[in-house]
């Protein structure tokens, strides 16, 4: 009997006689969000990886972003090896309409659905003078503010500055069909105060921001664009010098014990660190900060409020929009009468604080403020994301 060592030659020949293990496949290449790219963002893309000059990229810009293209083969003035090339180098983030639902006041809810299988939703007001649509930044929000359905899905992620815009694009496209109209752009005005807490997705709002006000692009003026907040303190004092578009406040009370029942926020930056921050946010002459007062039924709608808040605005320039509270199921919350809504607004008014009762618009499709929850869309079983606050 051979030693078993005597096998071992013949077992090394074998090996090397077999043919090698074949190399695993290269990862597919990531695509390019162009959707997502400032024209500056957009021109280094097609000069630095797609070897193409400067002007097609303010061709493609132009087709996404004013007239609000969905695919590359709509864009018939780029060759079709150029639009072969960019669907194997990049995407247009689509938005698909899932939902929607009409007011009797005119308003119209969509709700989207994104690539990934979430749900956001956008809110288009018409009115005589304006064409106004509340766009949502995250899907779901970190805040939890108590008062807000929105607040009770958590945060489940940050939308791109492409799902941002989109929405843009896709409510043009809508109002332009229905409305029997010419203009690539009929939406006249910007509030940023759907889903999610703005100043809590930086970065992709100030690029979504970039893209809306370009003159390549949708060419918003800064005077038409409101993005409101909590009240993130780092985040304001950059909004401030990184913006240049109009910021609202979303106050709700009037002493800190009240704000940090409702808004959690407060007990990390307080009503004063607040107003502290909006006395340095750096206005354009004659411009104000609008403060949002969710009014609460026995809450924060007493004539010793209004003082309070007259008090605490005195030294900035400011107007406050009253909002009557739209009753949410399960929340707890009730809605201010008329009347003592009026009463606030004159107490306000007498102590030299610009006030006005904002009018709810869709409250009969859910469509009003602090009720955007994706009903019957997102799944509320998903663990959200933690927040991650500045």
């Amino acid at each position: 009997m051979q030693p078993e060592s005597s096998n071992i030659p013949a077992a090394i020949a074998e090996l090397q006689a077999a043919p090698p293990a074949p190399e695993p496949a290269p990862a597919p290449a990531k695509l390019v969000e162009v959707s997502s790219l400032t024209l500056e963002g957009l021109t280094r893309f097609f000069t630095e990886q797609l070897g193409e000059r400067s002007f097609r990229a303010s061709q493609l810009y132009r087709w996404l972003h004013q007239r609000g293209a969905t695919s590359f083969d709509e864009m018939t003035d780029l060759s079709k090896a150029l639009r072969e090339k960019l669907k194997q180098r990049a995407e247009i983030v689509p938005l698909v309409k899932d939902a929607e639902q009409r007011s009797v006041d005119g308003t119209i809810k969509y709700r989207w659905k994104t690539r990934d299988g979430r749900y956001i939703e956008s809110v288009y007001m018409p009115s005589e003078d304006r064409k106004t649509l509340c766009v949502s930044t995250q899907v779901g929000c970190a805040m939890a503010c108590s008062f807000c359905m929105t607040g009770t899905l958590g945060l489940k992620r940050n939308l791109t500055p492409g799902e941002i815009v989109a929405q843009v694009h896709a409510v043009n496209r809508e109002v332009r069909k229905n409305e029997h109209l010419e203009t690539l752009r009929p939406l006249s005005n910007l509030v940023f105060m759907g889903m999610g807490e703005p100043l809590h997705n930086f970065e992709n709002l100030k690029t979504a921001l970039s893209i809306l006000q370009s003159e390549d692009g949708p060419n918003f003026s800064h005077r038409h664009i409101t993005v409101s907040t909590v009240g993130l303190v780092p985040m304001i004092e950059r909004f401030g010098q990184e913006t240049d578009v109009k910021l609202a406040i979303s106050l709700n009370a009037s002493t800190d014990e009240q704000r940090s029942k409702t808004m959690p926020v407060n007990r990390k930056w307080n009503i004063a660190a607040l107003l502290d921050a909006c006395r340095k946010f750096p206005l354009r002459q004659g411009r104000r900060i609008t403060f949002e007062y969710v009014l609460l039924r026995d809450f924060n709608d007493s004539d010793e409020d209004a003082w309070r808040l007259i008090e605490l605005l005195k030294d900035i320039p400011a107007k406050v929009n009253l909002i009557p509270y739209n009753e949410n199921p399960g929340l707890g919350f009730k809605t201010t009468m008329d009347e003592r809504a009026e009463r606030f607004r004159e107490l306000l008014c007498e102590g030299h604080v610009a006030a006005f009762i904002r009018q709810n618009r869709g409250r009969d499709i859910a469509g009003a403020c602090g009720q955007l929850a994706n009903r019957g869309g997102e799944n509320a079983s998903e663990s959200p994301q933690s927040p991650e606050l500045p």
